[in-house]
């Protein structure tokens, strides 16, 4: 198991985007260092940490894409979402990027 710890939300300027990229980067290596072809996320911090929603899910698949090509052993990601607003989200920043799978 992986855990990470997201950002807490402090109005924008604090490096909340960068902390959170990093949490998503992060575990994506790891699971590349230990041989781990699948993972989940929940929506890091959009929770008791206040990140907001609609600005969490673009770096979330932004980054997850990203680090992927550096993570070849990792082959299946799941958006574990548990609302529906947040899984419209992440399936709307999934198709900004032009990914095929968006459902």
């Amino acid at each position: 198991m992986i855990h990470t710890v997201g950002p807490v939300w402090n109005g924008g300027s604090h490096g909340e985007d960068d902390l959170l990229a990093s949490c998503y980067r992060r575990s994506v290596a790891l699971c590349q260092q230990h041989g781990r072809a699948s993972v989940a996320f929940p929506a890091i911090s959009t929770g008791i940490y206040r990140f907001p929603a609609d600005r969490a899910a673009p770096i979330a698949v932004a980054t997850i894409v990203d680090a992927l090509a550096a993570a070849p052993a990792v082959n299946h990601v799941i958006f574990c979402c548990f609302s529906k607003d947040s899984a419209t989200l992440h399936v709307e920043a999934l198709a900004d990027i032009g990914s095929p799978c968006a459902d």
